[in-house]
């Protein structure tokens, strides 16, 4: 099973939209897809119209007293299913906090699901958490979505230290483009000299669109 963490520091920037939508396609070209809300305010969750409700709470997921398969939802699209969040996983951060190595913690938690998923998306929370570091410690991929910005590259060159200074050397990095407006010249600017310093950057820019305003509907 192949992990994909969706992640920025910053909010805003298309995050959930880029995780919904990327899980969505993957199981539309028939990949066994799960997708974990990893977010406390539950907005791939809402999405997808699940109750954002986990039994236990963050509590007894971290600490295993209820096996993860139990917290999976399935939803109204074949090959994709979802672990909704809750209001519970602001506290996340201080259960892994009490735990020897959490990064391991995750890997036995998700190794049951190992044969049964093609791809896992993970929905991460904005700003650097425990959580966050340690979903990174685990992921193979690390998607980026940034706003042709210079707030939202400054907050990428910090996140690209922090994975450096912390040696995820495993972690492959591909930043990428969102809520783009043609129209500004310092989008067109920041897209064209921004893969000169990071080749790995995406071609794909995904613009800015009331479609996606619209997803919630």
């Amino acid at each position: 099973m192949k992990k994909i963490a969706i992640y920025n520091i910053k909010g805003g920037v298309g995050k959930t939209a880029a995780a919904v939508n990327l899980a969505y396609l993957a199981a539309e070209h028939g990949a066994r897809t799960l997708l974990w809300d990893l977010d406390p305010q539950g907005a791939s969750s809402f999405y997808f119209r699940i109750s954002p409700k986990i039994k236990g709470g963050s509590k007894s997921l971290i600490r295993r007293k209820h096996k993860i398969d139990t917290l999976i939802k399935g939803s109204d699209f074949e090959n994709l299913d979802l672990i909704p969040a809750d209001f519970s996983y602001r506290y996340m951060d201080l259960l892994l906090d009490q735990m020897k190595k959490p990064a391991r913690q995750f890997r036995q938690i998700l190794k049951p699901l190992n044969e049964y998923y093609d791809v896992l998306f993970l929905d991460c929370p904005p700003s650097m958490t425990l959580v966050s570091e340690n979903v990174l410690q685990f992921s193979e991929m690390m998607l980026v979505p940034m706003i042709p910005t210079p707030l939202s590259l400054r907050t990428f060159h910090q996140l690209f230290r922090f994975c450096g200074d912390h040696r995820m050397d495993h972690l492959k990095i591909f930043p990428f483009f969102s809520m783009v407006d043609w129209r500004k010249s310092l989008h067109r600017e920041v897209i064209e000299q921004f893969p000169q310093a990071y080749p790995d950057t995406l071609n794909s820019c995904i613009p800015y669109s009331s479609d996606v305003e619209k997803m919630g509907v």
